[in-house]
């Protein structure tokens, strides 16, 4: 039984193999494979001159072919050349012109670059100038304390009409043109303490507070009457001047008056009252200071009679 049915089998697969398709065996060309890769382009010889209706053609890769015109961009026309503009700096600003950081200064910076600018207020302190800068026109406030100017000049103020306060406070300031304040006139407060000017100049009849302390004025320093039409003169200080002498006449509005530590060793009995009007009484000077004067106020008792405090200074 077990050998009908291997010969059975056997038959089956011998159709199976009967049935299969024939394959053709390939052959390859070795003298093809065998050259270098040098010769590749001389291995098929393609005639250049074949035209596209000749029968035979080849499998080539094909440009695409472009129908329609080509856009081709026109040139822009040529622009003009800018003309050279002038060079602004940084606030708009011309170099030769003032700008919103006003004038230029001798270091050639804006003034309120190389000082500091509020409002009207100019403020220079502590900045080694050595000359006193260009100020904005609108300026009303300046302030150079802490420096090394040497001389005002009358060019420094020039059109300044709304200057109301100048502090040169501690300087080396030892010459002022006569003219230098004289054209200002809105200038309120002058402050030029701590310097060592020799000759007061003629000064505005608008000023109502004067500080020249610690200068060199001396015995010739302040001119006769120098304070006379200072109508609302309120605080005069002088101190530490080696002065031999008060200056008079003194403002009626005057309040106040510091003289101390000069050389002042007299005094007159007309000095700030009246001698013929016993009635007279000088109700603003209420600060007087004498102290450091080789003065004894008890010697003039009459000098005192219409103020309303005695000055400070030494009774012996």
């Amino acid at each position: 039984m077990k050998n009908l049915a291997s010969i059975f089998v056997g038959i089956i697969i011998f159709y199976v193999i009967a049935a299969a398709p024939t394959m053709n065996s390939i052959a390859y060309d070795s003298e093809t494979y065998d050259i270098g890769l040098e010769d590749l382009d001389n291995l098929y010889d393609y005639d250049e001159n074949l035209s596209v209706d000749q029968a035979q053609v080849g499998i080539e890769t094909m440009l695409p072919s472009i129908s329609g015109e080509i856009y081709v961009p026109s040139l822009l026309p040529d622009e003009p050349e800018e003309e050279a503009s002038t060079p602004r700096l940084i606030d708009g600003s011309s170099p030769h012109e003032p700008g919103v950081l006003g004038p230029y200064t001798h270091e050639g910076l804006p003034t309120c670059l190389l000082c500091t600018c509020l409002g009207t207020s100019v403020y220079c302190d502590d900045r080694e100038l050595e000359a006193l800068p260009p100020l904005p026109k609108q300026t009303t406030h300046f302030y150079s304390r802490y420096n090394r100017i040497k001389k005002v000049n009358r060019d420094d103020f020039a059109n300044l009409s709304s200057l109301k306060r100048i502090d040169l406070t501690s300087n080396l300031i030892s010459q002022i043109d006569d003219d230098a304040f004289r054209s200002l006139p809105h200038l309120q407060e002058l402050i030029l303490r701590d310097n060592q000017i020799r000759q007061l100049p003629e000064l505005p009849p608008t000023l109502t507070f004067i500080d020249i302390s610690n200068n060199r004025l001396g015995r010739k320093g302040i001119k006769q009457e120098a304070f006379k039409d200072m109508i609302d003169l309120h605080h005069l200080y002088i101190t530490d001047n080696n002065l031999d002498h008060i200056p008079l006449p003194l403002p009626e509005r005057l309040q106040s008056l510091h003289l101390q530590n000069n050389n002042i060793q007299e005094m007159h009995e007309d000095t700030f009252c009246k001698m013929k009007d016993y009635s007279y009484i000088r109700k603003t000077l209420e600060d007087i200071r004498l102290d450091g004067n080789p003065i004894n106020l008890s010697k003039t008792p009459y000098a005192y009679m219409c103020l309303p405090r005695l000055p400070v200074g030494s009774l012996f």
